[in-house]
């Protein structure tokens, strides 16, 4: 008869909770597993998939300038640096020279663009920690951009209003005093933020040392934008590798070195300010001239020229059939998009449509990385840590 051996000790009892899909604090339709010892995360594993979208295949069967208002459902509260790291990468393919109006129009839009997505995120993650207030304030001043945004294309949310070759219109006349009004009010809001919440008890004990990434983590992990110069590392593309004329802006890279979920929100409160001062620059020195390039064959030409003119009208009713083809070959185009880096890799065969359209999407790596932040806190920071590190399911499910 064999003999008897003790049994192993027991294993510790782990608790598995589920975390959405339908949960209203995750931020879109995502599903945290977590594994829970009493209250403290042993374990958190993000699952993704449930919003897929499908556009980057279905930009295989569109042409080129069909592709762009797909691109503003990527990530709904950018949908202008969504716009414009597309016609950066087209524009590449092409070769083609965007006018300096175009160009600093791009600036100071994406640049509110940047603001219209940091007061949703401080909004919605001061709501989350409880402070209700931040979250009426920060909508106010959101509604004040959207307002801008309908402004110039017609649209709130889903602008389309970068095109390959510039911009699809001129801004309206009333543009420039509506932009200046805004700006001039911004900074004193950001100060009522800041009064609420940054010297909070209740706001620093839920936020620092919490939700802690380091240098070598971000990086290995991919993580860019906020959350990289949260953590330290100062990495800003309108600075490492200016586009869109970036290069002649004065702007600061604002950097934090504790990479908790506190520095997150202070980097992006400073980038808010910075954001209003870039925008400053932009609108008081914006050039004269065209807001397209001119390219008969690619570019779209004015709507007023197409009823007097039998060329323009003919050059629009091909472009709009047939499209247009660039030369076969692969680019590769980013931006600093308010969540980090956001690239645009596209292959052409020479036909009108794009061959392969792939995202770099800020916000896949943003919700991956919860995996290392969420161990060894309680449950109760678990929104907090989520919240902190900003995405947008349409853009991890493309």
């Amino acid at each position: 008869m064999a003999e008897r051996t003790a049994p192993p000790p027991a294993a510790a009892e782990t608790m598995v909770l589920n975390v959405g899909p339908q949960h209203p604090s995750t931020h879109g339709v995502l599903r945290l597993i977590l594994e829970l010892d009493g209250e403290t995360i042993v374990r958190a594993r993000p699952d993704v998939g449930y919003l897929h979208t499908g556009i980057e295949k279905s930009a295989e069967k569109l042409y080129y300038s069909q592709v762009i208002p797909l691109t503003d459902r990527i990530d709904y509260l950018a949908p202008l640096s969504n716009n414009l790291v597309y016609c950066l990468a087209v524009e590449k393919l092409l070769a083609l020279e965007v006018p300096p109006r175009a160009q600093w129009m791009r600036v100071l839009l994406t640049e509110l663009t940047r603001l219209n997505n940091h007061l949703v995120w401080l909004g919605t993650c001061a709501l989350e920690l409880g402070a209700m207030s931040v979250f009426l304030y920060c909508f106010r001043e959101r509604e004040e951009i959207l307002k801008i945004f309908e402004l110039v294309s017609g649209q709130r949310m889903m602008t389309s209003y970068f095109r390959i070759g510039g911009l699809a219109v001129e801004p309206p006349a009333d543009f420039p005093r509506q932009v200046d009004r805004l700006l001039k009010m911004l900074p004193g809001r950001f100060d009522e933020y800041e009064d609420l919440l940054t010297e909070n008890r209740i706001w620093l004990a839920r936020t620092r040392g919490v939700g802690v990434l380091s240098p070598e983590d971000a990086i290995a992990w991919g993580i860019t934008g906020p959350n990289l110069r949260a953590s330290g590392i100062g990495l800003d593309l309108r600075k490492a590798e200016p586009y869109s004329s970036y290069e002649k802006f004065q702007f600061d890279v604002p950097v934090r070195p504790e990479g908790d979920v506190y520095a997150r929100y202070l980097v992006r409160v400073a980038e808010m300010r910075q954001s209003v001062r870039i925008a400053r620059q932009a609108l008081d020195g914006l050039p004269a001239g065209p807001v397209r390039a001119d390219a008969p064959g690619i570019v779209l030409p004015e709507r007023d020229k197409m009823k007097t003119e039998m060329e323009a009208l003919i050059y629009h009713f091909k472009l709009v059939v047939d499209g247009f083809a660039p030369p076969a070959g692969e680019v590769y185009a980013a931006v600093e998009s308010p969540k980090g880096e956001l690239g645009c890799f596209l292959v052409s065969d020479g036909s009108p449509r794009p061959w392969r359209m792939r995202w770099r999407p800020p916000s896949l790596l943003n919700v991956q990385v919860l995996s290392k932040l969420m161990p060894g806190h309680l449950f109760a920071d678990a929104i907090a840590i989520l919240a902190s590190v900003d995405f947008v399911l349409g853009e991890v499910d493309r």
